[in-house]
């Protein structure tokens, strides 16, 4: 793509400044657009050390209002931020609902410069380049609009600006080593952009490429660039994204008709023995996960007083206060809706090492969302696909995700339900949405029984837990993850 890029010619002074006027005017224009239409917008700048990125960014946020944008800068990768996803640190900073983020660079500089160093070998370069362009790809279809530019200037010209930076000692400090050995190396620099802008170059997500000797010229560029971008982002906003088909491989998992419920009881015995003996397993294996920095997910969902809270609690009560933390997910915030649906569990991720527990989860997407309606049907039918990429992601980092479906029959739930009406230290536990959603329950199990074929992945399976018997569903879960955090130990030295 550089190597081939067509150099822009600069309009005679005239015209320039008639284009460079309207351009301004036109963003200028979109904001309350794009502020009513609640569409957000990432504006993602890379390129070359002092191709003049910040100073055409400069100007360009002239022309909004600053209520409506943020700038964002993305250094090295701190210790800190090594101990989460790769996207962790990125998608934490995704923008609202019709506002603006502006970013002086993105997840490319990680990237190249791990490649430039020898620190990336092929194969994680390859998957860190599908995790971005799967990543675009979803904010796209989630109504995004991102635009990515790329600030191109030859060796000659990096080499007279970085000469002039260093030759000021107020101007020095903006040139980093980075930008010198990339002026030292520029052709083998030249190949490895050249390289990263191909592979994640998509329709839906294109580079930009600037031509940025001149600086003038350079604005005009991105302005025109991003006007299309926003106009053509508002005519589409209200098409349907693309279902796009499963690619992992799934595990046969029952139906919940087809689950037995029957005999599935331990005595106070069998519990208390079995309870004891797990949970003083458990609490040594967390050590090992500190120790080993593998972090762990635990996921909840399951009919209403199903025992989740109950199930949690044996859990819980065998783990290191300090490394554990349990995520209550209730209906989303405002400023949860105002980004793509995935973006409070991103946000509530475990540090290597550390385990989390979410009590109601992202697939809420596909089950209460799904049944009334406060998403689209293109929205939850594209969820499961995007969900699994999402747990693929927590996977490849190293963490272990086991999810619980906690299953009981619509008597007991009727008989719970009653008991915790007639006992006034549980009556919180039971809410006139409870009866709403019961009433609902062949519906539900409709939308779950999907949710549970399309999303069991080999990396990333669905438990279901027989919880008529409390005491069952509590050892049976305990098991389970005792069994997969053992596993997951003995894989890693």
């Amino acid at each position: 793509m550089l190597k081939n890029m067509i150099k822009a010619q600069k309009p005679a002074d005239e015209e320039f400044t008639a284009r460079l006027g309207d351009e301004r005017a036109k963003l200028f224009a979109s904001q309350l657009k794009i502020k009513e239409a609640g569409l957000p917008v990432m504006v993602i700048f890379e390129g070359w050390g002092a191709a003049g990125k910040g100073s055409v960014l400069g100007k360009i946020i002239k022309n909004i209002d600053p209520r409506f944008f943020k700038v964002k800068t993305n250094a090295a990768p701190t210790a800190e931020d090594k101990r989460y996803p790769f996207l962790y640190r990125y998608m934490k900073d995704i923008p609202e609902k019709g506002k603006f983020v502006f970013y002086d660079t993105y997840w490319m500089e990680e990237i190249t410069d791990a490649r430039m160093g020898g620190k990336m070998e092929d194969k994680e370069y390859e998957e860190k380049i599908d995790s971005i362009k799967r990543t675009e790809r979803s904010l796209v279809d989630n109504g995004y609009l991102v635009m990515k530019f790329f600030f191109q200037i030859g060796k000659k010209e990096q080499k007279r600006r970085l000469d002039f930076l260093l030759s000021d000692k107020d101007t020095k400090w903006r040139v980093d080593k980075n930008d010198l050995y990339e002026n030292k190396h520029y052709d083998e620099s030249l190949e490895v952009y050249d390289k990263y802008l191909k592979d994640t170059n998509s329709p839906t997500a294109p580079w930009y490429i600037i031509d940025a000797k001149d600086k003038k010229l350079a604005e005009l560029q991105v302005l025109e660039f991003l006007n299309q971008g926003i106009e053509t982002a508002l005519k589409n906003k209200d098409l349907a994204a693309p279902i796009l088909q499963n690619t992992f491989p799934l595990k046969k998992t029952p139906l919940l008709k087809e689950v037995d419920l029957k005999g599935k009881t331990l005595t106070d015995e069998e519990y208390d023995k079995r309870l004891d003996d797990l949970q003083d397993e458990l609490s040594q294996l967390h050590y090992k996960l500190y120790r080993k920095k593998i972090p762990v997910i635990i996921a909840y969902e399951g009919w209403d007083a199903a025992g989740k809270g109950g199930n949690i609690k044996r859990i819980t009560g065998a783990l290191d206060p300090r490394g554990f933390e349990v995520q209550p997910i209730a209906s989303p915030e405002p400023h949860e809706k105002a980004r793509h649906f995935l973006w409070r569990f991103w946000t509530r991720l475990p540090r290597t090492g550390h385990i989390a527990i979410f009590d109601r989860t992202w697939y809420g997407r596909v089950m209460v969302e799904r049944i009334e309606g406060f998403c689209s049907e293109n929205d939850w039918q594209r969820a499961y696909n995007e969900i699994n990429e999402f747990e693929k992601e927590l996977t490849d980092w190293g963490a272990v995700v086991i999810k619980f479906w906690v299953q009981i029959d619509k008597r007991t739930q009727l008989k719970r339900f009653k008991e915790r009406q007639a006992t006034p230290e549980k009556q919180w536990k039971i809410t006139d949405e409870d009866w709403r959603n019961r009433e609902k329950w062949n519906q539900y199990e409709q939308a779950i029984d999907e949710m549970i074929q399309k999303t069991s992945t080999e990396f990333a399976p669905w438990y279901i837990l027989e919880s008529v018997d409390k005491k069952y569903a509590r050892i049976k879960a305990l098991e389970i993850v005792v069994e997969e955090l053992k596993k997951a130990c003995d894989s890693k030295k």
